[in-house]
């Protein structure tokens, strides 16, 4: 499964807060509350804010194994 948390670690690291991503970044709301979910969201979204914070992947998320991944 992929783990959102580091993305909440890199934005509170940034200058950057959910209302100006959301007010000057146009990062929908609904993705930033997929992010806290820990719900799917696609990859053109990681782009983005890796770009607008700078930053890499892994600073948005990582790959955790879990028993509910979908059998290969």
């Amino acid at each position: 499964m992929i783990d959102y948390s580091p993305f909440w670690v890199t934005l509170e690291k940034s200058e950057l807060d959910w209302y100006r991503l959301v007010t000057y970044h146009h990062i929908s709301s609904s993705t930033l509350s997929r992010l806290k979910n820990g719900k799917d969201i696609s990859m053109k979204t990681v782009n983005d804010l890796c770009r607008i914070l700078k930053c890499s992947i892994s600073d948005i998320c990582v790959y955790v194994e879990s028993d509910k991944d979908q059998a290969l």
